[in-house]
């Protein structure tokens, strides 16, 4: 086991819950090292976090642990479950945020976490990030193995993200999400386009058409909104020096377009 515990949440920087969690990890695991991808996801925002943490999560080494907590339905009918798949354990509700984990086809196992005496009690209906995920995940890195905290399912949830439609030359897509820099991250992938190598083209998001694809941010002049392929290897609408959100004014979920120029 690596000892790392990583933490993905919607809580935000100014309430105690995300200390609550370390200090449960702590109290069962005072080696673990505890690294937080993000606790700025969007409130509820399923399809946010599960990305944002997709996009993380494969730099980690092996028996990495990671906690995903974007859960509006907590205490409810949704599970709480553990991911175990060829190099990483993941740890938190199934809503869907481990969708793109269990997705890639590299998933061992899914548990049923229903085994009480490895939770911290008593057990809030509202804070299972808490209450059961820490401890578990603090667990995991000393050592136990997966099966101790319940049995395995075969129907955890995933995310019905839309895939990128072609029609004729150009591409469809939609924006995934808007990173804190304002930049869109859109769901089209460079193999999407490569009908398009060689030619010149226009990305289009609301009102803003786009020329051509830069390698850079700074391709462009400050203040100039750019396409490129970022480090998530997706397409992504920015702006030089700026702030894209601010000047395009268009959400999670607009429609993308590429599509060849005459």
């Amino acid at each position: 086991m690596a000892g790392i515990i990583t933490l993905t949440t919607d809580f935000g920087l100014s309430d105690p819950y995300v200390g609550a969690m370390k200090g449960v990890i702590l109290s069962v695991n005072a080696g673990a090292r505890i690294v937080d991808i993000t606790h700025l996801v969007g409130a509820c925002n399923i399809v946010e976090g599960a990305l944002r943490m997709a996009h993380a999560c494969p730099y980690f080494p092996d028996g990495t642990v990671h906690i995903g907590v974007v859960d509006p339905g907590v205490g409810g009918r949704r599970r709480p479950i553990l991911v175990e798949t060829a190099r990483h354990f993941f740890v938190g509700p199934d809503n869907g945020i481990f969708g793109p984990v269990i997705e890639s086809g590299d998933v061992k196992r899914v548990i049923h976490l229903t085994e009480k005496r490895y939770f911290h009690e008593p057990v809030s209906a509202t804070f299972h990030g808490r209450d059961i995920f820490s401890p578990v995940a603090a667990r995991l890195c000393l050592g136990e193995p997966p099966s101790s905290f319940g049995p395995e399912i075969g129907d955890p949830a995933t995310l019905d993200l839309p895939s990128p439609q072609r029609r004729g030359d150009e591409v469809r897509g939609v924006v995934l999400y808007i990173d804190s820099f304002g930049n869109y991250i859109t769901n089209i992938s460079r193999e999407d386009i490569s009908h398009l190598k060689g030619r010149a083209v226009e990305v289009r998001l609301g009102d803003a058409a786009i020329e051509g694809l830069a390698k850079t941010y700074s391709d462009v002049a400050p203040g100039e909104l750019t396409a490129l392929f970022g480090s998530t290897g997706l397409l992504e609408v920015a702006e030089s020096g700026g702030d894209a959100f601010k000047t395009i004014r268009e959400g999670s979920g607009a429609a993308v377009t590429v599509r060849p120029l005459p």
